[in-house]
């Protein structure tokens, strides 16, 4: 784009309203004649309908609570056992189990473990360690991993 090549709306200059009744925009200056409008300090605030129940106001309040944080992922023993090997947040992502790596996962007890399994996740249940350690594999709490800011590393 060049300089030439702009529109005539980008050069324009800014209407300057009650300079007189020859500039155009003179006497009530694009205001109407009376009325709220026409004074200053413009009256109405923000939301305000003209008398009619406002949007905000006529809403029904949301309640309870949100928590900000996640939910874990809860991904059962017998999912886990069909994996086989190692168990971190990556190896079920790149699975296709959850979504997102950098979302906790908790393992709870569904069906049995026959594979030796190294499971290196956030959360996991009592009953889902014994098992692990019955098949002879190991349990390390791992906190979640960290989100890279460099990109191609």
């Amino acid at each position: 784009m060049k300089y030439n090549e702009l529109t005539l709306d980008a050069h324009k200059r800014k209407n300057r309203v009650g300079r007189g009744i020859a500039a155009g925009q003179g006497k009530t200056a694009g205001r109407g004649t009376k009325g709220q409008g026409s004074r200053t300090g413009k009256g109405r605030r923000p939301g305000f309908e003209g008398g009619q129940n406002p949007l905000m106001q006529r809403t029904p309040k949301l309640r309870g609570f949100t928590p900000f944080w996640d939910k874990p992922y809860t991904l059962t023993t017998d999912k886990a056992n069909a994996l086989g090997g190692v168990i971190d947040n990556f190896t079920l992502f790149n699975a296709g189990i959850i979504d997102n790596p950098y979302t906790s996962v908790r393992l709870v007890v569904r069906g049995e473990i026959t594979k030796k399994l190294t499971v290196n996740v956030q959360a996991v249940s009592a009953g889902a360690v014994t098992l692990i350690e019955k098949a002879g594999g190991t349990y390390t709490k791992t906190p979640l991993p960290m989100r890279t800011t460099k990109t191609g590393k």
